[in-house]
């Protein structure tokens, strides 16, 4: 790492201990008012120097999606996830083993900022196969973080496991009369229609962490 400038030390600083004070990221914004800088591009150079320096890691599809990747820096504001399989967004595919939704040793793992686990406890993170969710702006090869959850409201993108076919798949859930719909955000794929005794729901998508290459 290279020496930072007066303005980015000041800048990375204010970045530390407005998320020390609110357990989550400022925005440019607040950036602006609280160095006293004069432009919001001023303050996006100057953040695009810290991530190119190995400071900071900015998710720029993220709402505040400024990473300190310096954990002494940052004490207790990063969350370890682990990673623990893919999951399809096409057509359902088999998983390794069901115990593998449950098991975290030896997985891979992976550090976030902690407003992006909405501060909820048992998160996990999978990797992404298909493109059947790209209207709701889930890609192939994007990491989707979950909450264990057994249970999801109509609407929202759950991981859900087909017993019977001992396959997963990443869906929009709704519970209709005497059947579960498993709807794709993608116009040129049909829903997946399944008995809801055949559905186990492992987990509600509470991030996307995008691939950008």
């Amino acid at each position: 790492m290279n020496k930072l400038s007066p303005r980015q030390q000041k800048i990375l600083d204010y970045i530390c201990r407005y998320c020390q004070d609110t357990s989550y990221p400022p925005s440019i914004r607040d950036i602006v008012a609280g160095c006293q800088i004069s432009s919001t591009s001023v303050v996006s150079y100057n953040l695009d120097v810290l991530e190119r320096e190995g400071y900071i890691r900015r998710h720029t599809d993220v709402a505040r999606g400024i990473e300190v990747l310096d954990r002494q820096l940052m004490p207790g504001m990063s969350v370890a996830v682990p990673v623990i399989g893919q999951i399809a967004a096409g057509e359902p595919i088999p998983v390794p083993d069901e115990n593998v939704w449950h098991a975290n040793a030896g997985a891979e793992v992976i550090e976030v900022t902690r407003d992006l686990t909405l501060g909820r406890e048992g998160v996990y993170a999978l990797r992404l196969r298909g493109w059947s969710m790209i209207d709701a702006l889930v890609n192939d090869g994007d990491v989707v973080l979950l909450e264990n959850v057994s249970s999801v409201e109509n609407g929202e993108v759950a991981a859900v496991w087909l017993k019977a076919e001992k396959e997963a798949t990443l869906k929009k859930y709704y519970a209709e009369d005497g059947r579960i719909r498993l709807q794709p955000a993608n116009r040129e794929m049909q829903p997946l229609y399944v008995s809801p005794d055949n559905v186990e729901v492992q987990g509600r998508v509470i991030a996307v962490i995008r691939r950008m290459i």
